[in-house]
């Protein structure tokens, strides 16, 4: 029997947060604008693609990214052309040559088998690109929580998402068996008026607390202020004004072709690098002379 993943997110409550952003019609410029930057990616491809899937971008988001190809289904939970979840895709092999993913990937639980399904989803040199979390995403908040309610309680209990490290999700990309993978990060640091703010567009992303051990109900008005007083003493400027730091990972991997690139094989180069260099290779061992 397949051994399941842990369960570290609560999908049917990130649904519900999720549809209820949409709902709302609430501005989520993080989702916009790391949309734009997937938009450029794509363009500096040079190539036009014909059928496209995007795996449950928000409405603002996938407007940027429309022109990348001729043809678009979209999976979401509304308003979607099929409604569908990350982690188990209904799509044939070899069905897209481009599948996109804006800031969903970070909250499921089995991303490896994600991954795999996206991978065999794609063409023979098909591309998927991807952006999501990555582990620095909201790192003061982390700190003003743990620090609040070690204080307050004697102990904490999680409230913000343990979002993947480049490197590891760079390897994720390697074991599902995509060709010419890349992992790369920008990092943005939004200042807000005050910890209510910063909530504010959480809450506009869909993305407040879905953990499957977090605590339920309201958060206590005394643990709020003390956050608040944490968050403040430790990550405000001259004006003020709260740093929140968004770390964006890029992924990119394309599916297996013959016409790609391959790297050489052990021992068959043509031409020394100590040659290139103008210098005089050493055997193991010998020390340079001064």
């Amino acid at each position: 029997m397949k051994e399941q993943p842990p369960k570290i997110f609560d999908r049917k409550a990130y649904r519900a947060r999720q549809s209820r952003a949409a709902r709302l019609g609430s501005d989520a410029f993080l989702a916009r604008e790391t949309a734009e930057h997937l938009a450029a990616r794509i363009g500096a491809v040079n190539r036009r693609f014909a059928r496209a899937l995007d795996l449950n971008s928000r409405r603002a988001a996938f407007s940027a990214l429309r022109e990348a190809a001729d043809s678009w289904l979209r999976t979401g939970w509304d308003n979607a052309d099929v409604v569908a979840d990350e982690e188990a895709q209904p799509f044939a092999d070899a069905s897209f040559e481009l599948i996109t993913s804006v800031l969903s990937l970070h909250a499921v639980n089995d991303l490896p088998g994600t991954l795999v399904q996206m991978r065999r989803a794609l063409k023979p040199d098909g591309l998927f690109i991807a952006a999501l979390f990555g582990g620095e995403t909201l790192k003061e908040l982390k700190f003003a929580f743990a620090a609040a309610e070690a204080e307050i309680a004697g102990g904490t209990t999680p409230r913000v998402s343990p979002f993947a490290d480049v490197r590891e999700l760079g390897g994720l990309l390697q074991r599902a068996g995509f060709a010419l993978p890349v992992a790369d990060v920008e990092r943005t640091t939004v200042r807000y008026r005050d910890l209510a703010q910063l909530f504010t567009d959480l809450r506009a992303l869909g993305e407040t607390n879905v953990l499957a051990a977090r605590r339920r109900g309201l958060l206590s008005r005394r643990l709020l202020r003390a956050v608040a007083a944490e968050y403040a003493a430790r990550f405000s400027g001259p004006d003020g004004r709260i740093a929140a730091t968004f770390e964006i990972v890029f992924l990119t991997g394309w599916a297996a072709h013959e016409s790609q690139q391959k790297p050489l094989a052990p021992g068959s180069a043509k031409a020394r690098l100590a040659d290139a260099l103008g210098t005089r290779e050493l055997p193991s061992g010998e020390k340079p002379q001064p």
